[in-house]
């Protein structure tokens, strides 16, 4: 027999017995508890035991719940954590050299010597031709109704087969200072076009997502009151050119009475329009007496009267996206061109010409000029009355009472002669909240619909 080789044990090694009483204890394992499965209330058939172990679990998650909103509280007064803003194309979009700042006065003395200089200026009363293709039907005819009653000193000329300098021509000679032309393919409105009368420029726009006022639910009928102007996130050199032009087609005297709003807002290049009208209501809310025990009359509920305000769409609703800018009345074979939109633009989806207040190194809207002795939104050239406003169907508007409370603490009201631009105003400089009520409310008071 082969002698067996011994291993060499360390000197520290413990006898032969004991190493073995250790290995025979360790080959010992001890029963592992088996830990029983949670009951689940469904697994309970009896209705009061599952309602009862339903209602601990309950408060048990609630219990939870609060304990960890307590701690996380408490841990956010000792160190407040960083707030974390998600990457957007909103605030990642590329810089624009091109936005307008206060202290461009190159800018101002382009403003004045402009061709839309004379109706910003209230020297020229706006008068609005409209007119459409050669080939009108479909939803044209509404869509041009509709139109009519959006924008004030408007009329309709039927276009005929008369080629579109020979309206130009006609417009020029009956003292127009616009003419807005609605292009209709396949019995549908695609496209609009804008010119400044005499000397132009000429913008061309594509329309897109038109519904009229009947296909609006809940929608309202405007009135003949001249309208507010909103123009949002004009804020480069060609956004402020166009925003001109847009204002120009509006008078610059609106009639507070009539509660009308007419919004432009710009968004990642597109143009949304959108049109309403402010509705005040009275409403009773009834307020419960403190005092339970009382049985008499003080008890029962108090009816009290409450204005609401809100708003209702008129329409129509339409997009508009800019496609090109050109020098004087319109020319296809001549003309010159100021800006034209082209494929190789849309390489960086970052990249818009029409910047929003996000990206601006200074916001446009709070650049406000003194007017008389107040501020004046219109320094930029543009009609400002609520600040960025997306969607005008979100935009909560508390009752009168709060924007009293309002102008009382920030004492933005300093004349009772401050109405519309005015409170625009001191809701740009951070005197009154961003979703204001246009402050004519207080002035004029509370009117049915």
């Amino acid at each position: 027999m082969a002698k067996e080789r011994k291993r060499r044990q360390p000197a520290d090694a413990p006898p032969p017995g004991d190493d073995d009483e250790g290995r025979d204890h360790r080959r010992e394992k001890k029963p592992r508890k088996e830990r029983p499965d949670p009951v689940l209330p469904s697994q309970i058939k009896n209705k009061d035991k599952r309602k009862e172990m339903h209602a601990k679990l309950k408060r048990e998650k609630k219990a939870q719940k609060r304990k960890l909103a307590r701690e996380r509280g408490q841990a956010s007064q000792r160190a407040p954590p960083e707030k974390q803003v998600p990457r957007t194309i909103e605030n990642t979009r590329e810089p624009d050299e091109t936005v307008c700042r206060l202290d461009d006065q190159e800018l101002f003395a382009g403003n004045d010597a402009d061709e839309f200089n004379a109706v910003l200026k209230q020297q020229t009363t706006p008068k609005v031709l409209i007119t459409t293709c050669r080939f009108n039907s479909g939803r044209g005819p509404a869509f041009i109704e509709e139109l009519m009653q959006v924008i004030p000193s408007s009329c309709y000329v039927k276009r005929g087969t008369y080629e579109l300098k020979k309206i130009v021509e006609y417009a020029n000679n009956r003292d127009f200072t616009s003419l807005v032309v609605v292009h209709t393919n396949r019995r549908e409105p695609d496209a609009l076009l804008i010119i400044n009368l005499p000397a132009g420029p000429t913008a061309h726009f594509k329309l897109s997502k038109l519904i009229l006022r009947k296909d609006i639910k809940n929608h309202g009928n405007p009135t003949s009151h001249k309208p507010e102007l909103v123009l949002n996130n004009f804020t480069t050199r060609l956004g402020h050119r166009v925003g001109r032009m847009i204002q120009s087609l509006f008078p610059q005297d609106p009639n507070f009475r009539g509660r009308r709003v007419v919004t432009f807002h710009n968004q990642r290049d597109y143009i949304f329009f959108r049109h309403h009208r402010y509705i005040f209501e009275m409403k009773k809310n009834k307020i419960a007496s403190k005092d339970k025990k009382a049985k008499t009359s003080e008890s029962k509920s108090q009816p009290e009267k409450q204005v609401i305000c809100r708003l209702q769409e008129c329409g129509p609703r339409f997009t508009l996206k800019l496609l090109t800018l050109q020098h004087g009345t319109f020319d296809t074979k001549n003309g010159e061109y100021e800006w034209v939109h082209k494929p190789d633009m849309d390489t960086s989806r970052r990249r818009f010409f029409f910047p929003n207040m996000s990206c601006c190194p200074q916001d446009v809207s709070s650049n406000l000029l003194p007017y008389k002795g107040r501020y004046h939104p219109t320094a930029m050239g543009l009609h400002l009355i609520v600040p960025a406003l997306l969607s005008i169907h979100e935009l909560i508007i508390a009752g009168p009472m709060f924007f009293k409370a309002a102008i009382a603490t920030s004492g933005a009201m300093t004349a009772p002669g401050w109405v519309g631009h005015e409170c625009s105003s001191a809701a740009a400089h951070g005197l009154l909240p961003p979703l204001a009520l246009p402050c004519y409310l207080l002035q004029f008071g509370p009117v049915g619909p």
